[in-house]
């Protein structure tokens, strides 16, 4: 641990945040739509509307694979895209191909030919492939046809229109062949092609909709009715829409909260868990704020509404959720790149193919085969989901642990943070006096003292008064009662004690006895009434103010019996919390309005590696600019409000404790409970997402490096040979394979 010596900072380096800030995109694009071949038009604000487990998108084309629409100048468009009813429609369409492609692969020559065996035929029979594949080409293949004309339109070619071009070829070759006798048809590869399309894309839909099963679990979370207390205090049941603020409900034991609300009477338990991540249920009685769709445990409570609709605390954590899953990252972005890229190098592959093949063979069905071939297996279906599946999953995971991600890119570079920096009070305190050390004369013990210095103050209003009940309070001490109290302005107390001698604590020689008068104070009491301390309580009051603490003393008869020093307790999960980040290789850095004393006793304490003191909070983003210059990637952990300048300035802004409020502006991610553990989860979280998008990257990147080549044929030589099935099994299963990866992801262990 060492104290920051702080250097001049030229002005210009307020330009590092302007980089920072300008870096993070403001397109959103929906990443599961991506996958499916849906588009979006791209929209800075986007709106989430609940309408109970259906999500929309606002401003944004919706190409569904089942209808087309046309562009309406002049006109907003606002779509729902729902994964379960694409998921339903390639599974429907896989069932309906998959009966009409058996038919085909009976007839077909060439496996009769394979398999030894004659079909048995009928008038017309010759004509079941050409029917039966046409029908396939059309019913089956038409949204993989509709998804590539929209990429076509927006001149973003990819997976889709790969798809498109092999089966367009697979069937014109076919109808050709048939039409001018060039050759074998190639309807049962074409059936085998859609089939496995239908099957790998239902997979997919059905990962889509898992990973991205965030906003479905928070909206299933707010019930449909409510029971609304009418003025004669009888209940009705009311559609959760028709609530209004100032309504008074009724929420039964077992019932979800319908509204945002503060209790007016009876008491729980609420689970919060899926709103804030405690795990714990959080006791609420009258006054308490409740949260709409949380969990009533146990006892009745009649809630006053605070908030409806979109104005909930349920609905501004669904907008986040929403806005963090469509934000791209700059993994997202070279992934994306590298699709294109791929489409370009399939094509350039696909016509080097056939004009060597065509040259070496001269053309017909071993042509078309190869080009088909290789336009499958070039699809980056694959690479496509990598990291949108991860993201989704990232995204779903946070928002359930409480850590809602306003910013995907910081997110994403909290895996390289350097540095975090911690504001002292409130975040890695209590931001509140308690008791840290006790020490006695001869003949009291801490108890005896705690509970004569807790009835002196018993009618003190003072944050130091307040600190000695609770202290007491959690002992379970027995607090004598008191009488003639009398608060000494900036000095103390005075009370005189009123219990029996026997029951008196220290009752003896030198306990303080029924009708005695004891003072309760600080040094300037003890300067007032002249009264010179002990060796041992010199030694204790030195050694708390060195730690920064303050000491309040027990008088009588003149002398005192005992202190108790007092400090801004520091959280136990504080300890817990930087311990993680060191294991992680991160700094850890604190800034403190507090003295140099203070500072530096909490910072030995919780071993932290830098400590900022006496800052002013006009002063803080300056701290954070230079720790920057020293090339470090910086975060800031602070309230959100007194600390906005330097959550803005730092690379990553985390909000903590927070609470409902999701609308801190200034943080890149907001961390709804006050525990600074959560900021360790957020760094694992980041690392372990960003682990699997390489992971997925990579081997869809490597996968098409073998493929490919493979698919142009240059094993044939040698006799190897993948036949356009082939290539679509190992495109899907590549596929299969990295959303299966991603789905791993949820088993990550994110505890300190």
């Amino acid at each position: 641990m060492s104290q920051y010596d702080p250097a001049d900072t030229p002005d210009s380096n307020h330009a590092h945040d302007e980089q920072q800030r300008t870096e993070k995109p403001t397109d959103r694009d929906c990443p599961c739509c991506r996958v499916c071949g849906l588009t979006a038009e791209r929209s800075d604000e986007p709106t989430v509307r609940h309408e109970h487990r259906e999500e929309s998108h606002e401003g944004r084309v919706h190409q569904d694979p089942d209808h087309s629409h046309d562009d309406h100048d002049g006109h907003d468009h606002e779509a729902h895209v729902d994964h379960a009813d694409h998921e339903e429609m390639f599974k429907q369409r896989f069932f309906v191909c998959l009966v009409l492609s058996l038919p085909v692969l009976y007839y077909s020559p060439m496996l009769q030919e394979w398999f030894g065996y004659a079909a048995v035929t009928f008038p017309g029979s010759e004509f079941v492939g050409p029917v039966l594949g046409t029908i396939v080409f059309i019913y089956g293949g038409i949204p993989f046809l509709r998804m590539g004309a929209v990429e076509v339109r927006n001149r973003e070619p990819g997976m889709m229109l790969l798809i498109s071009l092999a089966i367009t070829v697979a069937f014109v070759y076919s109808v050709a062949a048939i039409g001018f006798g060039i050759g074998e048809p190639f309807f049962w590869e074409l059936v085998t092609l859609i089939v496995i399309f239908l099957l790998g894309h239902w997979i997919e839909m059905r990962s889509v909709r898992r990973a991205s099963g965030a906003l479905d679990e928070l909206a299933e979370l707010m019930p449909d009715t409510a029971e609304r207390v009418t003025e004669d205090g009888e209940t009705e049941e009311v559609r959760i829409d028709d609530l209004a603020e100032d309504d008074l409900v009724l929420v039964r034991p077992g019932a979800n909260v319908p509204a945002d609300g503060v209790v007016e009477d009876g008491e729980s338990n609420v689970n919060e868990a899926m709103i804030t991540g405690e795990s714990r249920p959080v006791k609420k009685e009258p006054g308490d704020e409740v949260i709409g769709g949380t969990t009533n445990r146990d006892g009745s409570l009649r809630v006053r509404v605070s908030a409806t609709g979109e104005e909930t605390t349920l609905s501004g954590i669904m907008r986040l959720v929403e806005e963090a899953q469509q934000s791209r990252s700059r993994t997202q972005v070279l992934a994306d790149r590298a699709a294109g890229w791929l489409f370009y190098a399939a094509i350039a592959v696909a016509a080097v193919t056939a004009v060597a093949w065509t040259v070496a063979v001269g053309f017909g069905l071993p042509v078309v085969e190869r080009v088909v071939t290789v336009l499958v297996i070039a699809c980056p279906h694959a690479l496509g989901l990598a990291v949108p599946l991860v993201v989704a999953i990232n995204t779903s995971m946070a928002a359930q642990n409480g850590m809602l991600v306003r910013d995907r890119i910081a997110m994403e570079e909290a895996r390289n943070l350097d540095t975090i920096v911690f504001d002292k009070t409130g975040t890695l305190t209590e931001g509140e006096q308690g008791v840290v050390n006790i020490t006695t004369s001869e003949g009291w013990d801490e108890d005896e003292l705690l509970a004569v210095m807790a009835a002196a103050e018993g009618d003190s209003e003072h944050m130091i008064a307040e600190a000695i009940r609770e202290e007491a309070d959690e002992r379970g001490l027995s607090i004598p009662s008191v009488r003639e109290f009398e608060a000494l302005q900036g000095r103390g107390v005075r009370a005189t004690v009123e219990i029996e001698a026997a029951a008196t604590p220290g009752a003896g020689e030198d306990g303080v006895r029924d009708g005695e008068t004891v003072y309760v104070g600080g040094p300037n009491l003890l300067r007032h009434l002249d009264i010179e301390l002990n060796a041992e309580l010199e030694a204790f009051a030195d050694e708390a103010g060195d730690r920064g603490q303050g000491v309040v003393y027990l008088l009588r008869n003149g002398e005192a019996v005992g202190a108790v020093a007092l400090a801004d307790v520091i959280r136990d999960e504080s300890f817990e919390a930087i311990e993680a980040l060191h294991e992680m290789g991160v700094e850890v850095a604190m800034l403190t309005g507090d003295s140099e004393d203070v500072a530096s006793a909490v910072s030995d304490e919780l071993d932290i590696d830098t400590y900022f003191a006496e800052v002013l909070p006009e002063d803080k983003d300056k701290k954070i600019i230079e720790l920057q210059n020293q090339g470090k990637l910086v975060a800031m952990v602070g309230d959100g409000v007194n600390d906005a300048p330097a959550l803005t300035r730092s690379d990553v802004g985390i909000a903590i404790g927070s609470g409902t409020d999701v609308a801190v502006e200034s943080a890149d991610v907001v961390l709804v409970e006050n525990d600074p553990r959560d900021v360790a989860h957020l760094v694992r979280l980041s690392r372990k997402s960003y682990r699997k998008m390489q992971e997925n990257l990579v081997w869809a990147a490597g996968y098409n490096v073998f493929a490919l080549p493979l698919a142009a044929g240059v094993l044939a030589p040698i006799g190897i040979l993948l036949s356009p099935a082939v290539g679509a099994v190992l495109m899907s299963a590549s596929t299969v394979i990295v959303a299966i990866n991603a789905q791993l992801l949820r088993r990550a262990d994110l505890s300190v």
